[in-house]
C-alpha cells in the first residue's frame, strides 16, 4: 500500500504513526504540517542577498551555485546586512575553519 498524501498540504506523504503487527498506521498529516514548520528561505536570501558565482576571498568563478556558501562576518546568524554577508567557495570554506576564523555559515540554500 502505498502511504497517503497529507490531508493539509496534499504534497507530502503523511508521517508514520505507529506499527501494529504487519499493519503500518499513518497520521493525517506530514512531519512538516504536524510540526507546524512552515519552508522558509534562509534569513539572507529573505534580506535580499543573493549568492554570488565569485568568491568574495579569493576571486574564485564558477556556473555551479552548488560550490559556494554563505557566511556571516560577525558570526551572528541574524545580522543580514550586506556589509556582513559573503559568498565564499568551497576551498576558502575550509581555509577559514582551518585558520580559526569566526565567520559562521548561513542556513543553507534549499532547492529552487
Amino acid at each position: 500500500m502505498d502511504r497517503p498524501l497529507c490531508k493539509t498540504c496534499n504534497k507530502r506523504p503523511c508521517a508514520v504513526n505507529y506499527h501494529k503487527g504487519k499493519n503500518v498506521y499513518y497520521r493525517s498529516k506530514c512531519e512538516q504540517c504536524a510540526s507546524g514548520r512552515s519552508p522558509s528561505l534562509p534569513m539572507w536570501y529573505q534580506a535580499g542577498y543573493r549568492m554570488k558565482n565569485k568568491c568574495d576571498k579569493c576571486g574564485f568563478e564558477s556556473k555551479h551555485p552548488e560550490q559556494f556558501s554563505v557566511f556571516h562576518v560577525d558570526g551572528k546568524l541574524n545580522n543580514v546586512r550586506y556589509s556582513n554577508l559573503k559568498t565564499v567557495c568551497a576551498n576558502c570554506q575550509r581555509i577559514l575553519h582551518k585558520e580559526g576564523i569566526t565567520w559562521k555559515q548561513g542556513d543553507l540554500v534549499p532547492d529552487f
